[in-house]
Parts: C-alpha cells; sequence; structure tokens
C-alpha cells in the first residue's frame, strides 16, 4: 500500500503548491492594483482634481470632448496625453490653471 499512498501525497503536494503559488499571484495583483490607486488618488489629490472610486481623476478630455477617469503621471498629465496635440497641451495647461472641466 505504501505506493499508492505516496502517489495522493504527490497529488495533495501538486495541489498545495498550486493553491500557494496562485494565492501568492492574487495577493500580488492586489497590491499593485492598490499601489496604483493610491499613487493615483494622490496625484488627482496634488492637481486638485475630484477622483472616482479607484483614485483616477474625473475630466472632461478636451480632445475627444468626453468625461474620462484618467490616471495621472508624475507631472500631473493624464494618461491619454499626446504631447504633439494641441487639445491634449491646452488640456495640461487647464489642469495646471485650475480651469479643467471636470465631473
Amino acid at each position: 500500500m505504501a505506493p499508492a499512498d505516496s502517489v495522493g501525497m504527490g497529488d495533495d503536494d501538486d495541489r498545495l503548491e498550486r493553491f500557494i503559488s496562485g494565492t501568492l499571484r492574487s495577493v500580488g495583483n492586489q497590491l499593485s492594483e492598490a499601489k496604483r490607486a493610491y499613487s493615483d488618488g494622490k496625484r488627482a489629490t496634488m492637481a486638485g482634481l475630484p477622483r472616482d472610486d479607484d483614485g483616477r481623476a474625473r475630466i472632461v478630455c478636451r480632445r475627444h470632448a468626453d468625461r474620462r477617469a484618467v490616471s495621472l503621471d508624475e507631472r500631473a498629465r493624464p494618461e491619454c496625453f499626446d504631447p504633439d496635440h494641441p487639445d491634449c497641451q491646452g488640456c495640461v495647461e487647464d489642469i495646471e490653471a485650475g480651469t479643467i472641466e471636470t465631473w
């Protein structure tokens, strides 16, 4: 009976390893999301912008004329910022001046 028991133990070990690996991966993903939300909230607050539940800045995009919840980079530029587009340049200027349209 020893060989049958050792096979069962191998299956248990594999299941335990998969469980631990999956749990650690999930914890890592949750930590990354929490860090991103913290950074988003901090940057939006520093820029004086309203935030959504995930900490993203709630602005009205000048380029596409729609409401957006966006992450801001370290220079308080929206993640959709295109440095070559005049509407995007104006958006950043409005954020800096505190005149950006929000929702």
